[in-house]
């Protein structure tokens, strides 16, 4: 779409929270809500993505360019007036976490276990949430309630956590992580090492895949983009 705007500024909202304005007017959901921060970060860093969306006014521009807008109109929308669909599948993914399936391959398994056991010993700590490891590829059953635990963990974050959330679990393919993401335990850039280990060690051995390299990219960037939304919507 065109640049229909000069100016972006984040603003306090009289009723709360903040406002990103383009040019005076209220930036709007397409619902036509008004799009609604509580965070002063995150308004500003919004704001910042609009003013330099498309360049100058009459630029063209994507919401490609605006990924921390979506991505709070999706917790506006879909997210906070209802959560249970999102917790119930992010919970999903704790029953066939990647860090539980060890490879039958003997210098993999062990940097496996090297690299993600310490991860699995801090959420069974921290969460109460033991899981069982296995080898192979097989579904192993997890203990019920070690997945009870795990979704408490998850229902426990604000709806913009679970947006944030939303982005790390797929892109790790790890509950586990991406909730060591959350609390600060791992950055982005670790947590994404660790969830590629299997790739890199089999590149190691048989030389780079363009199409998994492209796909890490890809999940590598919406990995930072959830580590930066995390940090704007928390003091």
């Amino acid at each position: 779409m065109k640049r229909f705007w000069t100016h972006a500024v984040a603003v306090p909202r009289p009723e709360g929270g903040h406002a990103v304005l383009l040019d005076g007017r209220p930036l709007r959901l397409p619902g036509g809500a008004p799009l609604a921060a509580r965070s002063a970060a995150l308004a500003e860093a919004i704001a910042a993505e609009w003013q330099a969306a498309g360049g100058e006014k009459g630029g063209e521009m994507t919401m490609e360019a605006v990924p921390l807008t979506r991505l709070l109109g999706t917790v506006q929308d879909r997210i906070a007036p209802d959560p249970a669909a999102m917790i119930a599948g992010l919970a999903k993914f704790a029953e066939t976490d990647l860090l539980c399936y060890r490879a039958e391959d003997a210098a993999l398994a062990e940097a496996q276990s090297r690299e993600w056991q310490p991860l699995l010993d801090w959420v069974a700590q921290a969460h109460g949430a033991p899981l069982t490891v296995t080898a192979g590829l097989m579904p192993v059953p997890q203990p019920a309630r070690s997945l009870t635990a795990l979704r408490d963990a998850i229902a426990a974050h604000a709806a913009e956590e679970l947006a944030a959330l939303g982005l790390a679990v797929p892109a790790l393919g790890s509950l586990v992580l991406a909730l060591a993401l959350s609390a600060g335990r791992l950055d982005a850039a670790e947590a994404h090492r660790l969830a590629v280990l299997d790739e890199t060690h089999q590149e190691q051995r048989w030389g780079t895949d363009w199409e998994a390299e492209q796909r890490r990219v890809r999940s590598a960037a919406e990995l930072r983009l959830a580590e930066r939304f995390l940090a704007l919507v928390r003091p």
